[in-house]
C-alpha cells in the first residue's frame, strides 16, 4: 500500500501575523472535502506560534523550516528542536539547498538536525537536490545519492523521516525536470533506501519541490514514488497551494 501523501507549504522569510491568520483562514474555507493527502504549513520561526493557535481545530499540521543539532545552549539566534515541539510543530525541515547554499550546511550538519528532530520526536524533512552544473554534469543520480546517505540518521523510519527532492535549479525559478527525469531520481533514491533500510525503505515519504504548480501539479504527483510535494511559492495563496493537495 502506497504511504499517504504529504504536502508541506514551505513558505520560507514571508509573512506577517495578520497574513498567517488570513492564510490560514483560507485554507481553511477551500479544504471544502476531508483531504486524501496530509497537509503542512511551515512558517518562519517568528510566525510559530500566531500559526499554531489558528490551525487549531483545521487539520493541517505545523512545522519548522530548519533547528539546530543542539537541545539547548550558547547558539545566539538558533532554535532547538524541543522549543518546535513546544509550540506545537510536528515536522521540521532540514537541509534546504537555501541552507545548505547561504549557510553552508553539509551532510553531516544535517544529519545532525535531523537526529535533533527525531530526540524532540519531531518528523525530519531531509531535502537534497542538484545544481545545474552538477545537472549538466550528469552527476545527479550520484550528488542526490551521496546527500541521502550523509544525511538520513540511522535511525531513521518512514514514521520519522521524508525525503524531498528539489533539484536546486528549479527553485523558484519557473523551471520545473520533465516526468521522465523527475520519475528516474525519484526510483533512484527509492532503490537507495530499500537497500539500506530493507522492506522498509519503500514506506519512507519521497517529496518533489521546485516550481510545482497547479497546472503541473496532477501529473507530478501521479508519478511513481511520487508522495507528494514540498511546496514554496505557491503555498503563500490558497487558491495555488490547495489544489495541489488536491492533485494527490
Amino acid at each position: 500500500m502506497a504511504p499517504r501523501p504529504l504536502v508541506a507549504g514551505n513558505w520560507k522569510m514571508n509573512g506577517s501575523r495578520q497574513s498567517t491568520r488570513a492564510l490560514v483562514a483560507a485554507l481553511k474555507e477551500a479544504a471544502t472535502q476531508p483531504s486524501r493527502a496530509e497537509v503542512l504549513i511551515c512558517p518562519p520561526t517568528p510566525l510559530l506560534a500566531e500559526a499554531a493557535d489558528a490551525l487549531e481545530g483545521v487539520g493541517i499540521e505545523l512545522g519548522a523550516q530548519d533547528c539546530h543539532a543542539a537541545a539547548g545552549g550558547a547558539h545566539t539566534g538558533d532554535v532547538a528542536a524541543e522549543m518546535l515541539a513546544d509550540l506545537g510543530c510536528s515536522y521540521v525541515i532540514v537541509g534546504h539547498s537555501e541552507r545548505r547554499t547561504d549557510h553552508g550546511e553539509s551532510d553531516t550538519v544535517v544529519r545532525a538536525k535531523a537526529e535533533a528532530a527525531h530526540r524532540a520526536d519531531l518528523s525530519a524533512i531531509v531535502c537534497l537536490g542538484e545544481t545545474e552544473v552538477e545537472r549538466d554534469a550528469d552527476e545527479t543520480l550520484a550528488v542526490v545519492g551521496r546527500q541521502l546517505a550523509g544525511s538520513l540518521p540511522e535511525g531513521a523510519t518512514p514514521e520519522n523521516t521524508v525525503v524531498a527532492y528539489e533539484p536546486v535549479w528549479a527553485i523558484g525559478t519557473g523551471r520545473t525536470p520533465n516526468e521522465g527525469e523527475i520519475s528516474v531520481v525519484h526510483r533512484e533514491l527509492r532503490d537507495r533506501l530499500v537497500e539500506r533500510f530493507g522492506d522498509a525503505g519503500r514506506d519512507f515519504r519521497l517529496l518533489y519541490g521546485g516550481s510545482v504548480k497547479p497546472d503541473n501539479a496532477v501529473a507530478i504527483m501521479k508519478l511513481r514514488n511520487v508522495d507528494g510535494g514540498l511546496i514554496g511559492g505557491a503555498s503563500l495563496k490558497a487558491e495555488d497551494f490547495w489544489p495541489i493537495v488536491e492533485a494527490c
